[in-house]
């Protein structure tokens, strides 16, 4: 598995039920090799302008990211997981893409602001 992989994984929702949905894989975390990963979803009213990615069919990266429709890459719905509760995985988003969420997220968290 790499970062900028969309991977099928069990997370847990807002209700507290753990489905299997896509996720991105942002960064490995240190010493146990944990994966930073934050959920996607195809609720497009979710999006977040200037945080979140939305992944459409007129992004050239879109076919190569293996979603079925559009979503939203949502930053606001992080996980950290073990490689072995992976799925699979069923496409990859590009390195520029990858690289802007990782912007915005450090940017929330440093300076309080998306």
């Amino acid at each position: 598995m790499r970062e900028g992989a969309v991977i099928l994984i069990p997370l847990p929702q807002a209700d507290g039920v753990t489905k299997n949905r896509p996720a991105l894989v942002l960064r490995q975390l240190p010493k146990f090799g944990d994966w930073l990963v934050c959920g996607l979803s195809t609720q497009l009213a979710q999006y977040v302008p200037g945080f979140d990615e939305l992944l459409d069919p007129k992004n050239s990266d879109y076919k190569a990211s293996g979603v079925m429709q559009p979503s939203v890459v949502r930053l606001g719905f992080l996980a950290v997981v073990p490689q072995t509760r992976v799925l699979g995985t069923i496409g990859v988003v590009s390195p520029e893409r990858h690289a802007r969420l990782l912007h915005n997220l450090a940017s929330h968290l440093v300076l309080g602001r998306r």
